[in-house]
């Protein structure tokens, strides 16, 4: 049987028929907002190169959280900007710097509230890079996987004393989530989780973010430890290797060109899946609609759609207030 009988556009009638047959939906509940914040500022400062988002004072972050529960929205996760910047990056371990200081206020006005913390030295190095630096047999500069590895276990450490529920790695190191999970662990934090980012890749979609987040490199790149963009069977090796050592939770980053990754990974793997939808993601849809090209709310509806259509429980989006107001509507 076919056409005429079969017509598939009867559940498509109707604003009503085509909610009550949706297969993906999307509610602010399903998203995690990135915040900065700056230990420098007294007030809000706009990134240019992202529209409608700033870095924060430490101060505004119980406010936002409570902005965050009015709007729906169960999570943030948190970048810091130190006061000044180290080669190792060991002003990430301050327990009154940015980080800890807006995880505690965050948690204190809004208990229920799921405050996740980036976890990597990218912020706090004078040379942007995700690592300790050091010469290899080479010659060449290069980070120390291990000695980086130390630091990070230590920073979450420190954010989980803070008040943490998730603590984040997005360095990219070999075997940073053992450590990670050993040293909460040994600490009495079983309880915290770890989110992975256990797909991280050498993006040229990060653009924006590393203005926001002042943690661009110096020299070279970041090749070395992100992951080279034309793989795929990698991906779920590192995604497989993450979970090994005890991941609660993976994510894939970016998000709009890595939708087959997400698929992939979610049909590998029973753990929660998250999905980042980044700066130039971000930026890309706000330049487009500036120049009357697109319409900027359906077009961002359409793209969170699609990275939960792919496979993603939630998703970490600098549209999460806007898209929040507006399916709120």
């Amino acid at each position: 049987m076919g056409f005429p009988t079969i017509r598939p556009r009867r559940l498509r009638r109707t604003d009503a028929l085509r909610k009550l047959v949706r297969e993906t939906s999307l509610a602010p509940s399903d998203f995690v907002l990135p915040l900065f914040f700056d230990a420098n500022l007294s007030a809000p400062k706009p990134i240019a190169s992202m529209p409608g988002v700033f870095r924060h004072p430490v101060q505004d972050a119980g406010k936002i959280a409570a902005e965050l529960k009015a709007r729906g929205i169960l999570g943030a996760i948190l970048f810091g900007i130190p006061e000044k910047k180290d080669a190792k990056g060991i002003v990430g371990l301050d327990p009154n710097g940015p980080v800890p200081r807006a995880i505690a206020a965050m948690k204190g006005a809004v208990p229920e509230l799921v405050v996740m913390a980036d976890v990597c030295v990218d912020e706090y190095t004078d040379h942007g890079h995700c690592g300790v630096l050091h010469t290899d047999a080479h010659g060449q500069i290069d980070v120390d996987n291990d000695a980086t590895v130390e630091i990070l276990a230590e920073m979450s450490r420190v954010y989980a004393k803070a008040g943490a529920d998730i603590v984040a790695p997005s360095d990219m190191m070999d075997g940073r989530v053992g450590a990670i999970r050993s040293a909460l662990d040994s600490d009495g934090r079983q309880d915290v989780i770890v989110l992975s980012y256990a797909v991280k890749y050498a993006s040229a979609y990060y653009g924006p973010f590393r203005d926001a987040a002042d943690c661009a490199p110096q020299f070279g790149d970041r090749a070395g430890y992100q992951m080279d963009p034309a793989n795929a069977r990698e991906a779920l090796r590192e995604a497989r290797l993450d979970e090994e050592e005890g991941a609660d939770m993976l994510m894939v980053k970016p998000a709009l060109a890595y939708l087959d990754i997400i698929r992939a990974v979610r049909d590998a793997s029973t753990l929660p899946l998250c999905a980042y939808n980044v700066s130039g993601e971000y930026s890309m849809l706000h330049a487009a609609a500036d120049r009357g090209m697109i319409s900027l709310e359906r077009a961002m509806l359409e793209t969170l759609g699609s990275i939960r259509r792919a496979g993603a429980d939630f998703i970490l989006t600098y549209h999460a207030l806007h898209a929040a107001e507006v399916l709120g509507a």
